[in-house]
């Protein structure tokens, strides 16, 4: 049994690994599209003020607008950043074609993020990723277990190769996408990342995705500050979650122009930012560049927060393909610059560590708006390069976090795939059975329980019990403990109920 389990380890891991760098080499064109299309896009932006260029502008406004909404009416579930469509795959709620999904979306996402609008290049990575390994799982053809698997590596490896990130990649497929740490999917995740981040390693370097500078760490006499950072985070966090989930209705009310070129809004609204406040512009990368490179005053800090808070809402509003895992970030830097800079200014912060906070804040802001506490920590660590953020990055991601929790916040991405599944109906499928893997943690109400103990839902069976690699018949008398892999059996249609009690109960 151990050798079988073994092998099917090892299988596991060489599917994830050419899942990762096929991935990473979609990714790291993606990426190096948006990354050179940006300053073409700024350059239109400028020249639009001399004599009759703006005709010009309004043509290429015009002429992306109609490619991108046609693209988006053939297949719309290109729109927006595409974790929502990841994470009800994997749940089975949601069946997808790849590969029409797959060129339109790097089209699409290529065309409309460069262009300024505050759009990330990192929920489309996830998607893009996602939908390689499925192709991969389908042309090999797979089995149902398998085909999640590759789906779960090449999201994972989509985010890493985005961002340089394997570890967040990995973590942020498990905590907040899959709701799952099983070690095959761990394995799984954790090897496309790796794979993928090579290549985008050979294709951009070594460099940490951000480069934020500080001279020392912040000593632990200001860490009440970080207390109150927390809290303020959190606040704004669940205000971005519900602006953000907002808009799309707003967007609704315009009449005579169809959902699929909505996009035209944004780019006409960026448009005149293009001409007056460029260094602003796009995803995010450049903006905590800027923040992090010297003392800003407290009234330019103000108008970026506020600039990034509306034109983030206004671009991902519109939905076009492009994500919000940057900008998120990217506000999270100017709202800890800004407080930063408001302590340095009363005299409670030397000016010093400004750099340190706006690099807390990134996790803090994320964390709470994503609840991904673990990712955010991680995904910070390792694209600014440095370990020594744990004990801060740690504790205002948990403050912000248990902010938006007592404020009722939802995990931004859920809150979208069940809007997604509101508007689209996606929750009639058709009774089909389909498996999952939970494990028992120490903190669960199962343990030391008997089988017929537990109340498990309607419609759940539980077929096998793995304990120690080894698998054990599930009879009722069997008493569960830490660290046990129960195998579930359940309907589709039920897969909400089952969340809920996993939540509770493990």
């Amino acid at each position: 049994m151990k050798q079988q389990i073994d092998r099917t380890k090892l299988k596991i891991i060489a599917d994830s690994l050419i899942v990762g760098i096929f991935a990473g080499l979609i990714v790291s064109a993606f990426r190096w599209l948006i990354q050179h299309g940006l300053p073409v896009w700024l350059w239109l932006y400028q020249q639009s003020t001399h004599h009759f260029n703006w005709l010009l502008m309004m043509g290429v406004i015009f002429i992306v607008t109609l490619i991108t909404g046609l693209l988006i009416k053939s297949q719309p579930h290109i729109m927006g950043s595409g974790i929502p469509e990841v994470e009800l795959q994997l749940k089975g709620q949601l069946t997808l074609n790849p590969f029409p999904l797959l060129w339109r979306k790097f089209v699409a996402g290529a065309l409309m993020i460069s262009s300024g609008g505050m759009l990330g290049r990192e929920g489309p990575s996830i998607q893009l990723g996602g939908l390689v390994g499925q192709l991969y799982a389908e042309k090999r053809q797979l089995n149902e277990q398998q085909w999640r698997l590759m789906l779960a590596a090449g999201a994972s490896a989509g985010l890493s190769a985005a961002f340089g990130a394997p570890l967040a990649g990995a973590m942020f497929i498990m905590e907040e996408v899959a709701h799952s740490f099983s070690l095959l999917l761990w394995l799984s995740a954790l090897s496309s990342a790796l794979a993928a981040d090579l290549i985008s390693e050979l294709v951009f370097g070594l460099h940490p995705v951000l480069d934020v500078h500080y001279t020392q760490m912040l000593p632990p006499r200001y860490f009440w500050l970080l207390l109150v950072m927390g809290l303020f985070l959190g606040g704004f966090g669940r205000l971005y979650q519900k602006v953000t989930l907002g808009m799309p209705r707003l967007y609704r009310h315009i009449p005579r122009l169809p959902r699929h070129f909505h996009g035209v809004i944004m780019l006409l609204l960026v448009w005149p930012l293009g001409i007056l406040w460029p260094q602003v512009l796009g995803g995010g990368n450049d903006v905590i560049h800027l923040l992090g490179s010297q003392h800003w005053p407290l009234l330019w800090l103000l108008g970026v927060v506020i600039a990034r808070f509306i034109y983030s809402a206004i671009s991902f509003g519109s939905g076009v393909p492009g994500g919000i895992f940057l900008p998120i970030l990217a506000l999270g830097a100017a709202l800890g610059g800004l407080f930063a800079s408001s302590a340095s200014s009363l005299n409670l912060l030397p000016a010093q560590y400004i750099p340190n906070l706006i690099i807390i804040s990134m996790a803090g802001y994320f964390a709470c708006i994503s609840k991904s506490p673990f990712t955010a920590i991680i995904l910070i660590t390792e694209m600014v390069g440095s370990l020594t953020h744990l004990l801060p990055l740690a504790v205002v991601s948990l403050i912000a976090y248990l902010v938006v929790d007592a404020l009722g916040g939802s995990p931004i991405y859920d809150a979208l795939a069940s809007q997604m599944m509101r508007n689209q109906n996606l929750g009639e499928h058709a009774s089909k059975l389909d498996e999952l893997t939970v494990t028992i943690s120490p903190a669960s109400l199962a343990v030391a329980q008997e089988i017929r103990a537990v109340s498990w839902p309607k419609g759940v069976i539980l077929t096998k019990v793995t304990r120690h690699n080894h698998q054990i018949v599930a009879n009722g008398d069997l008493t569960l403990n830490v660290g046990d892999q129960l195998t579930l059996m359940f309907d589709r249609r039920d897969r909400h109920n089952l969340d809920t009690f996993i939540e509770k109960m493990f």
